[in-house]
């Protein structure tokens, strides 16, 4: 499980559900600028790493299971091997 792929996934979720990832964080009842590129990274480099709170919320927030998401992650991570 990589940083990159994590967000990847997220990512995959917003598509699979037709919408930006702004609004999949305000589906969910977090702030419209959680899952930003920009956030991705602190203003040193340092990734930052969505909580599992917030990968919580956006799971039941989609009614996607923690399996599903999963396998978002797993496809991501093939792919970066590729």
């Amino acid at each position: 499980m990589t940083h990159e792929g994590i967000w990847q996934a997220i990512d995959m979720l917003a598509r699979k559900n037709k919408m930006s990832c702004s609004k999949l964080a305000v589906r969910s009842g977090l702030d419209a600028t959680t899952f930003n590129k920009s956030k991705r990274f602190s203003t040193f480099g340092q990734p930052r790493w969505p909580s599992m709170q917030s990968i919580s919320k956006i799971l039941a927030a989609t009614s996607t299971t923690p399996a599903e998401f999963g396998s978002f992650l797993e496809q991501c991570e093939k792919q970066k091997q590729k």
